[in-house]
Formats: structure tokens, C-alpha cells, sequence
């Protein structure tokens, strides 16, 4: 087992990475405050591991949330199950509420922590690549808007997140590579040699080799901590690590929550952003290209929505979180490894790289 650390003073937390920490009671005890525990899921991971997490937590007065599906079920109605079911169990202030499934359960399981009683007591356990190396660290909570995603929410740190990288086993490829979208993101926007190291082993990675998995999630993970540490409440740096999130935001809400994955959106919207980072100058067009082949290679998208037109975008980008007075910041790269929030851009630029032809960029030499 790894453990890394986030360190933001008397809401630090470990993330403990490993095989088979679903079934190790022990690091679970020193994070539960009283004896009420509440595990929130959906159908398909509940079938899969929720018998060998109520073992591990056998100690406790434990009960069962079991949620819909899909990202089409993040709003207000799916959360309103949470409350009834800790209301009707009586659960008090001291309960802890704990987390187990992707990113779309660690969202609403988080932000329903944070509200009810004005904030309990959170653990995560992710049980998807993209939400064991993003979503499940840095204390991002919330649910979706029909006008937005991820609009409403609050910031909510967890007491710890346990990641058993077992659960991968049983994850659907769509969704391994889906993972990988984010992967890859922390490697463009702060470690180059992190790239290089994925272009070696991401088949191993696809193959669900442990080692490379580990690896892959251990180096994703520190850096996601490194930001968080400096910029808890994404008030700058933090920020950076929404590459390519504005553009897919947009394809998500437009395309309808759930019929792209997120990873799949962020990874086209991170193409997008690599285009229009070399139109800037920033980037060479060879770099530009080592990226979209990057997602090649991890089995994602990079062509946008055909039905999609450039008002689309503009009109679902600009309800985003990083919009400051009606200025839409975008996350784009000065350097593979080097990322910048700016909204010192032509509208030229965004304009033509919003229409810019993306079938022939899939077949481009890197």
C-alpha cells in the first residue's frame, strides 16, 4: 500500500492506494467519529463490492443508500434520497458518510455530507480510474444543473480516501479509458516526464497490470495534492487543472448528462484546447499532435460532436465556474507540462479553433 498526504492543516487527509483496502477495517476506524455510518452507492457498484465494505465496517451501525445510475441521475431528486435515508435512521451530526462508487456517487455523497447538519463526516472510496486519480481528492462536491455542470456544490474535504485499485477489475473499458482522460491531463499541464512515462506503459495500463495502474494513479494523485495543498478553494493555480473541462462541460450539457462519459468529453475538450494553445504560438503543431495521439492510444474521442456548432459551444461555455464577470477564462498550455488560466485570447482565435476541422487533425503525423 501507498499513502500520500493532502496537507491543508487540520483537514489534512491520507490517500491510502492499494490492493484489497476494501476489506481492511483498520484504515477506515481512525476516520468514523461515532457509530452511525451510512454508505452511499448505486445499483451496479452496490452488486459488486457493497457486502465486503458493510463487512469491513461491521463494527458500526451501517445502512445502504443505493442510488440510480449515470450521470443523468446528479441533481437535486437523486440527493433527496441521501437526506430521507439518514433522516429516517436517525442519524445525527456525528455520523460519517462514506462514499463508494465513480465520480458521479463521490459528488453527490460528498455534497450531501457537507449539507446535512451543516457538514458530517466523509470517506471516500472510488471505485473508477477517473474518480480514483481526480474526483474523489481535492473535496469538489456537487450535482448538475440543466443550464450547467457541477454548478452546484461546495467545497467539502473527506477524512480520508481509500483507493483499492482491485475495483478496476470489473470497470467496463469505456470507462478505464474515460479514466485515462484525466491521466493524461495532469501530465500536459505539470509533468512532461509523466507523458513519457505514460506513452511506455499505457497499454499496460489498458491491460489492467497492477503495477502500471498503481503507478499511474500514485503520480496523478501527488500531483492533484501538490495543487490542492496551494490553491484549496481554485482561487488561481488550482484552476489549471480544469484543461480541456470548459469545452467538455459544454459537449456534456449539450449532448445530454450521461450520453458522453466525462472523460470522453474532457478529452476532446482537451484536443480542442491543444488547437487553439498552437494557433496562439504557444504550442508547435508536433506538440498539438503528441497529444490528440496520447488519446488515440488511451481509446478516447478527439473530434467534437458534428452536430455541434460554434454558437453551441459558446453559449453552454460561458455559464462555467471560471467565468469572472462576464470574461471566459480558458485553461490552455504555454508548454507541454505547463499550463495557464488566461483570458488574454483573440476572439478570433477561439472563434476559428471552435470550427477548426478535427477529423483531419486524427490523422495527422506526430
Amino acid at each position: 500500500m501507498q499513502t500520500l498526504k493532502v496537507n491543508l492543516g487540520e483537514r489534512s487527509y491520507p490517500i491510502h492506494i492499494g490492493e484489497g483496502l476494501l476489506d481492511l477495517p483498520e484504515l477506515f476506524a481512525p476516520h468514523i467519529i461515532g457509530r452511525q455510518v451510512a454508505i452511499v452507492s448505486n445499483k451496479i457498484v452496490a452488486s459488486l463490492y457493497l457486502e465486503r465494505l458493510s463487512h469491513s465496517l461491521a463494527a458500526y451501525s451501517v445502512i445502504s443508500v443505493i442510488l440510480p445510475d449515470g450521470e443523468i441521475n446528479k441533481n437535486w431528486k437523486t440527493m433527496q434520497l441521501i437526506f430521507d435515508a439518514l433522516l429516517t435512521a436517525r442519524h445525527d451530526r456525528y455520523t460519517t458518510v462514506v462514499a463508494l462508487g465513480g465520480g458521479v456517487i463521490g459528488d453527490m455523497a460528498g455534497f450531501a455530507a457537507a449539507c446535512y447538519q451543516r457538514g458530517v463526516g466523509l470517506i471516500q472510496v472510488p471505485t473508477t480510474l477517473l474518480s480514483q486519480v481526480d474526483s474523489s481528492v481535492g473535496g469538489k462536491t456537487g450535482i448538475n444543473h440543466q443550464l450547467g455542470k457541477n454548478m452546484v456544490g461546495a467545497f467539502y474535504q473527506p477524512q480520508a480516501v481509500l483507493i483499492d485499485t482491485t475495483t478496476l477489475n470489473t470497470l467496463p473499458s469505456r470507462e478505464l479509458s474515460a479514466g485515462l482522460a484525466e491521466v493524461i491531463k495532469y501530465g500536459l499541464i505539470c509533468d512532461k516526464s509523466f507523458l513519457v512515462w505514460l506513452e511506455k506503459y499505457i497499454d499496460d495500463i489498458r491491460a489492467l497490470s497492477q503495477v502500471a495502474l498503481t503507478e499511474a494513479i500514485s503520480r496523478s494523485n501527488t500531483a492533484k495534492a501538490f495543487v490542492v495543498n496551494a490553491d484549496e478553494r481554485e482561487s488561481g493555480v488550482r484552476a489549471t487543472l480544469n484543461l480541456g473541462h470548459t469545452f467538455g462541460h459544454a459537449i456534456e450539457t449539450y449532448m445530454g448528462y450521461g450520453t458522453w462519459l466525462h472523460g470522453e468529453a474532457v478529452a476532446v475538450g482537451t484536443v480542442i484546447a491543444l488547437e487553439m494553445s498552437q494557433r496562439m504560438g504557444w504550442i508547435s503543431i508536433q506538440e498539438r499532435n503528441y497529444g490528440i495521439h496520447l488519446f488515440l492510444r488511451a481509446g478516447l474521442p478527439v473530434i467534437p460532436p458534428a452536430e455541434m456548432t460554434e454558437a453551441d459551444f459558446l453559449e453552454r461555455m460561458i455559464i462555467d465556474k471560471k467565468v469572472i464577470d462576464g470574461r471566459l477564462r480558458l485553461v490552455l498550455l504555454r508548454h507541454i507540462g505547463e499550463a495557464v488560466l488566461t483570458d488574454d485570447y483573440p476572439k478570433e482565435i477561439l472563434q476559428t479553433t471552435l470550427r477548426a476541422n478535427y477529423n483531419a487533425l486524427v490523422h495527422c503525423k506526430s
